[in-house]
């Protein structure tokens, strides 16, 4: 640590993307106003700021994909694209008055709990800080996740991760690779296969695609939405219902998936006629094991004569081509790694120091990603963590979650303030039967149960990532802070 003089804090926040900012709003809309926001990049949305490849968008719906307090009538498609989500971050970061208290180009280079002072010790690229309270909201799609390929440091070509597009280079008439078929991968692949001269799109297993259901709003919808009281929000709540409905088959009856499953197959054949692109593309795992991609593109891109599915593995990658596992080498002149984030190893894990010594990451390397209602943790007191382990879903808006965690540490900041006390730290016990009592819920799941491996799942064979019920529940759950699950200090 510097000799630098630091500037306090009441509450520091980390990372300017949907759960860093929408904190910030709800503190200030409570006037709570001595908070800062640091972000290491130098302009705020993150996810949305940094997925900017060819055909971006979100495959939640609109209406979900928004501030329950900040509605957006101007939406003008029901699954929005990434420059329009971008733009209402920015937008309503103005309207809601944060955008002061924003440091850009601020990293995080260490946060550790100081026990004689009682608050957080931060390091800043733009200097020293402390705080009474410090919420993580780095996010899980973050650190692009880099493959681990023989050879792969001696490409030539132009080689980009999908979070990181290059778009200085230009792939018309190119030979070009996409290793992944994740969510990236399948928005990409239709988006550059007709102009591209070749691409080969590296398979390692074949994901569930469903029709993309949605549609323009009209001028006169926007208009409703805008001009009548209630309309938004009558919207909003059906699709979030019906969304709801998801959790029936994948929770708490999987054999349903295969209704879903038939028509994904039926779409299949449809549209790919070709018998041997068809096996190659056809799912070997129930739907909803891992995450479920919505397109209607993606397949008759996979399709084009121009497209090749290679399921054979990568080898290794030479100067200029990249060699399958069964020997045969595509020349290709630029390579698009669509293969994903570092979500159950965040290098921000690394960074923060908690009560006893050992960073976050060494507290997950020896307990697991063991967090109390994917918020708080046993040994970091005053800390909250926003999308933590078991607080994902895979079936509706990642900002109704971000909402429930808001209302919790927002719960928790009054709570703290109303009866004088200094710190909060969950006890391990509570931290311990709750984790206990979720893995419960995981039995007879379609991620427990549907035969595959995914990203939902950690190298302990834990499910370490998916709420597993309905999310009404998550949020009821976090709706107080029940500060009878935490040792506590009072204020001298």
């Amino acid at each position: 640590m510097t000799d630098t003089p630091r500037r306090h804090v009441r509450v520091a926040i980390i990372g300017a993307g949907f759960a860093g900012l929408g904190v910030a709003m709800r503190l200030r809309r409570l006037g709570i106003t001595d908070f800062v926001v640091f972000e290491r990049a130098g302009d705020i949305g993150g996810t949305w700021r940094d997925n900017t490849y060819p055909g971006a968008g979100c495959d939640v719906p609109s209406q979900l994909y928004s501030y329950s307090f900040a509605p957006n009538p101007d939406w003008t498609h029901s699954f929005s694209t990434q420059p329009q989500i971008q733009r209402y971050v920015q937008d309503t970061v103005d309207r809601e008055g944060v955008r002061e208290a924003i440091l850009l180009d601020c990293e995080v280079t260490d946060a550790r709990w100081n026990p004689a002072a009682a608050r957080w010790d931060i390091q800043t690229a733009r200097g020293a800080f402390t705080a009474d309270i410090m919420v993580s909201a780095a996010g899980p799609l973050s650190a692009p996740k880099p493959p681990d390929i023989k050879g792969i440091s001696t490409f030539r070509g132009a080689m980009f991760h999908s979070a990181r597009w290059d778009h200085d280079v230009d792939l018309t008439g190119k030979r070009v690779a996409v290793v992944g078929t994740g969510a990236s991968a399948i928005q990409i692949v239709p988006s550059i296969a007709e102009r591209v001269g070749r691409l080969e799109v590296y398979q390692r297993s074949a994901p569930w695609v469903l029709p993309r259901l949605g549609h323009r709003y009209t001028l006169p919808e926007r208009l409703w939405y805008r001009h009548v009281p209630g309309s938004q929000r009558l919207a909003r709540a059906g699709v979030y219902w019906l969304r709801e409905s998801f959790v029936l088959w994948q929770s708490k009856y999987p054999p349903l998936a295969d209704i879903f499953a038939a028509g994904a197959r039926l779409k299949l054949w449809w549209v790919i006629r070709d018998a041997a692109l068809r096996r190659k593309v056809t799912p070997n795992y129930r739907l909803g094991c891992k995450r479920m991609l919505i397109s209607n593109e993606y397949y008759p891109a996979l399709a084009r004569p121009n497209v090749d599915v290679v399921t054979d593995g990568i080898k290794e990658i030479r100067e200029g081509s990249i060699v399958a596992n069964d020997g045969t080498e595509r020349e290709v002149d630029a390579i698009v790694l669509a293969t994903g984030f570092e979500i159950t190893d965040s290098p921000t894990y690394d960074l923060i120091t908690g009560r006893d010594g050992r960073t976050l990451a060494e507290v997950f390397g020896a307990d697991g990603l063991s967090v109390y209602k994917g918020t708080t943790i046993a040994n970091f007191p005053n800390m909250f963590l926003m999308i933590g382990p078991n607080a994902a879903l895979s079936y509706t808006s990642a900002v109704f979650t971000i909402e429930s965690q808001i209302n919790y540490i927002v719960d928790a900041i009054t709570t703290m303030d109303a009866a004088g006390l200094r710190t909060v730290e969950v006890r391990a016990q509570a931290q311990t039967e709750y984790n206990r009592e979720l893995q419960t819920k995981f039995a007879g799941t379609v991620w427990n149960a549907g035969d595959c491996t995914s990203w939902f799942v950690d190298e302990l064979g834990r499910h370490s990532r998916l709420w597993p019920d309905f999310s009404f529940r998550f949020e009821r759950m976090l709706k107080t802070f029940d500060v009878e699950a935490y040792d506590t200090t009072a204020r001298t």
